[in-house]
C-alpha cells in the first residue's frame, strides 16, 4: 500500500470525539444527504409477475467490500410489505445492532433492475445519475455517520432505530463530480488492500492453532525430542494409564447461583467455560447466594489440575493448570480436579490436549454428538497414556512451553496489527473527506473543479432539476 495515502501515527482519530472544523478544498462545498440523495423514494411501479431481487437483512454485508446476496422473487410477492429499491440505490440498516455493525451496500444487478428488502433499510437514491454512488456509500460507512447515527437512535431497548431525519440532515463534504470518481477509485484501491491485509491477519489464529497441535503431536510421539534422544527409537517409553498417574479425582456440586462473577469478598463456583485451551479464567464463574454452601475442600487453589468433564465434543476434557487465584471459587459438578504429583501435571496436560489425547477422550465420552457430551471419572482414568523417562519428559515440557510461548507472542502481535488495520479504514475515509487523497489531482486538473464543474454548481443543478420536476400547485379560479 502506498505510504503516500497511509495516515501517519496520530494523524486521524477514530474516536467519537468531535473533531475541529477543517477548511474545504477548492471546488468543494458542504451539503446534507437530502441535498444530493432522496431518502426512501416512492414505491416502484412494476408488473406483479416481473422477476425482482429480494434482500433480507441477513443478506446485507457489514464490510466495505462485502457481497450483497440477492434472492429472486416475483415482484407481486414482495412489493407491498418490503422496502423498494432499484439498481444504483444505496441501502443502509436503520435498526440496532445492524446499523452499528455497518450493514450497507450499493444495490446492483437486480433482476430487471428492481428489488425489495427488509423494512429496516433506508434507501438512498442519488438525485442525478452522474453523482457517484460509491462516494455516497463511503459517507455512510464513515465513523462519523455511524457514531452520530447510533447516538441519535430512538425507541425502546433492543428496537432502537436511526431516525430518517438524521439521515436526511447528515452533513457531508461534497467534491466536484470528477473528483468524486477519483476519490472513489482511490478508496477502492486502498481499502481493498486493507481488506486483504485484514483477511491475512484473521487467518493467523487458525494457523497458530494448527502449529500448536503439531507441536503436541510431535511431543507425545517422541519426534520433538528425537534429536535430543539421538535415536528414533522410544527408549524406555512405557505404556500406562491415567489411573497410574492420578492419585484421586475430586468433583464439585451443582448449585443454584447468581450468574454474575463474585466480588473478592464473595464466594462462587466456576463454569465449564472457566476451563478452556490451557487457560483458567476466573471471570467465568457464578456467585453463591449463600456462602455457607461453599466447600473449603473444593476450593480452587494455585497449582490445581482441572479438567472439564462435560461440554461440546471440541471442548470436552480440556485440562488447565491454575497459575493464579484471586477469587473465592470452588469446583462445579462439571469440572473435575485431578490430584497427582506436581511433576506429572505438565506431561498429562500436554497429552490430553494433543490429537491423540483428544481421540482418547472422544472415544470414551457419551451423550449427543451434536450437543453436550460427558466423560465419567472411571472412563477418564482408563485413558491410555505414554510415559517417557523423567529426563526426557522434562525436556519435552520445556520445548513445548518454549514453542507455545513463541506462538503466543506471534498471536499478540497479530492481534495488535489487526486492531490497527481495523482503524485504518476509517483513517483513510477521513483523509478522503478532507481531500487529502486527491490534493495532487486537484493541482493538475483545476478546470475540473471550478466554475460549472464545482460542487456548488452541482448543487445548483440538482436544485433546478428538483424544482422542475416538482408538481405545480393548482390555483383556484376567481369567481366572477
Amino acid at each position: 500500500m502506498s505510504s503516500q495515502y497511509l495516515p501517519a501515527a496520530g494523524d486521524v482519530s477514530v474516536s467519537n470525539q468531535k473533531q475541529p472544523e477543517i477548511g474545504l478544498p477548492s471546488g468543494w462545498t458542504r451539503c446534507s444527504i437530502s441535498d444530493i440523495a432522496e431518502v426512501n423514494p416512492k414505491k416502484i411501479n412494476a408488473e406483479p409477475e416481473e422477476l425482482a431481487g429480494f434482500v433480507p437483512m441477513a443478506n446485507a454485508p457489514d464490510t466495505y467490500f462485502g457481497q450483497l446476496i440477492i434472492e429472486k422473487k416475483f415482484w407481486g410477492d414482495i412489493k407491498k410489505s418490503y422496502t423498494n429499491f432499484r439498481d444504483g440505490d444505496v441501502i443502509v440498516a436503520k435498526v440496532t445492532p445492524c446499523f452499528e455493525n455497518g450493514k450497507a451496500s450499493i444495490v446492483d444487478k437486480l433482476p430487471n433492475g428492481i428489488g425489495a428488502g427488509s423494512s429496516e433499510f433506508f434507501v438512498l437514491r442519488p438525485r442525478i445519475t452522474s453523482l457517484s454512488k460509491r462516494y455516497l456509500f463511503s459517507v455512510i460507512k464513515s465513523q462519523k455517520f455511524l457514531s452520530d447515527g447510533a447516538s441519535n437512535m430512538t425507541g425502546a431497548v433492543g428496537l432502537r432505530r436511526v431516525p430518517r431525519a438524521f439521515v436526511e440532515k447528515f452533513e457531508l463534504s461534497l467534491p466536484p463530480l470528477a473528483e468524486q470518481k477519483v476519490i472513489a477509485d482511490k478508496l477502492d484501491t486502498l481499502l481493498a488492500q486493507v481488506e486483504t491485509t485484514k483477511a491475512r491477519l484473521q487467518r493467523i489464529p487458525d494457523i497458530l492453532k494448527r502449529f500448536r497441535q503439531s507441536v503436541l503431536s510431535a511431543a507425545v510421539s517422541g519426534k520433538l525430542t528425537e534429536e535430543w534422544r539421538c535415536t528414533p527409537v522410544l527408549v524406555d517409553w512405557k505404556d500406562s494409564k491415567v489411573a497410574h498417574i492420578v492419585e484421586k479425582i475430586e468433583a464439585g456440586k451443582n448449585l443454584k447461583c447468581i450468574e454474575a462473577p463474585p466480588q473478592k469478598s464473595e464466594y462462587g463456583i466456576i463454569k465449564i467455560s472457566a476451563v478452556t485451551w490451557g487457560i483458567y479464567d476466573e471471570e467465568q464463574s457464578k456467585t453463591l447466594p449463600d456462602e455457607t454452601q461453599f466447600l473449603e475442600t473444593r476450593r480452587i487453589n494455585v497449582g490445581d489440575f482441572l479438567i472439564s468433564r462435560a461440554n461440546t465434543i471440541e471442548l470436552l476434557g480440556n485440562p488447565v493448570i491454575v497459575h493464579e487465584v484471586t477469587k473465592n471459587l470452588m469446583l462445579s459438578d462439571k469440572v473435575l480436579r485431578l490430584v497427582m504429583k506436581e511433576k506429572e501435571k505438565p506431561w498429562i496436560s500436554i497429552f490430553l490436549r494433543s490429537r491423540r489425547g483428544r481421540m482418547e477422550i472422544e472415544s470414551r465420552s457419551t451423550g449427543n454428538q451434536m450437543s453436550m457430551r460427558n466423560i465419567g471419572q472411571k472412563a477418564l482414568l482408563d485413558i491410555d497414556i505414554p510415559r517417557p523417562p523423567e529426563k526426557e519428559q522434562a525436556e519435552i515440557v520445556r520445548r513445548v512451553e518454549e514453542l507455545f510461548q513463541f506462538a503466543d507472542q506471534v498471536e499478540q502481535k497479530a492481534n495488535a496489527a489487526l486492531e490497527r488495520v481495523n482503524n485504518l479504514t476509517q483513517s483513510i475515509l477521513a483523509k478522503a473527506f478532507r481531500g487529502d487523497l486527491t490534493a495532487d489531482w486537484r493541482a493538475e486538473n483545476p478546470d475540473l473543479i471550478s466554475g460549472d464543474n464545482s460542487a456548488e454548481a452541482l448543487l445548483e443543478k440538482i436544485k433546478a432539476e428538483r424544482e422542475a420536476m416538482a408538481p405545480k400547485k393548482k390555483t383556484r379560479k376567481k369567481k366572477a
